[in-house]
């Protein structure tokens, strides 16, 4: 299975002058690049914890339906699905009612359940199946884990002190343990 984000969040778990309050950065001079760090910061966390802070849209594309009924959705948490479908053998796309699918989000990996008698069996054997989720933890920060939020700014500020210098790609300490509890592991 593969998954593609559709539609990134509209905002981040950090504002600009909360990110420039964090690193007490009190001139306009870097907005443009702690704009970036920001999204760069919030990007680790999610891969990390397998997790989408902020409401996004993502396309999960299977080659067939499991055969137990069950589709585990990451990144987790799992809000809803928004579309359906599956391709014909000439590859033209079938919709399926979303209402088909009876949704575990409170687990993660959300599941996205189905009865097999609800749905079509796709005509391609690769890629025949498609479906839209909307995953995260809402809209804005105020819906994010307050430890995920500061796994976001110690990214930040790492980034902003050791910006033009090689250093390790391990996670520091203090951000690895606070995103310990996220993390989600693999279905």
């Amino acid at each position: 299975m593969s998954s593609m984000l559709l539609a990134g969040p509209a905002s981040e778990p950090l504002t600009l002058a909360e990110a420039k309050a964090f690193l007490r950065v009190d001139h306009a001079d870097e907005d443009a690049l702690i704009d970036s760090l920001i999204g760069a910061a919030r990007t680790l966390v999610e891969r990390a914890t397998r997790r989408a802070l902020i409401t996004q849209t993502w396309r999960l594309v299977r080659d067939a339906w499991p055969a137990g009924g069950r589709i585990a959705v990451l990144p987790a948490p799992l809000r809803s699905v928004a579309a359906a479908r599956v391709f014909d053998a000439d590859g033209l796309p079938r919709a399926i009612d979303p209402a088909v699918f009876r949704l575990d989000t409170a687990s993660a990996p959300g599941i996205a359940g189905f009865d097999r008698a609800a749905v079509p069996e796709p005509g391609l054997r690769v890629a025949g199946v498609a479906i839209d989720v909307t995953v995260g933890y809402g809209d804005d920060a105020a819906a994010v884990p307050a430890p995920l939020v500061q796994a976001v700014r110690l990214w930040l500020a790492h980034f902003h002190e050791h910006r033009g210098i090689e250093t390790e790609a391990r996670t520091p300490a203090a951000i690895a343990a606070l995103i310990a509890p996220y993390r989600v592991l693999a279905p």
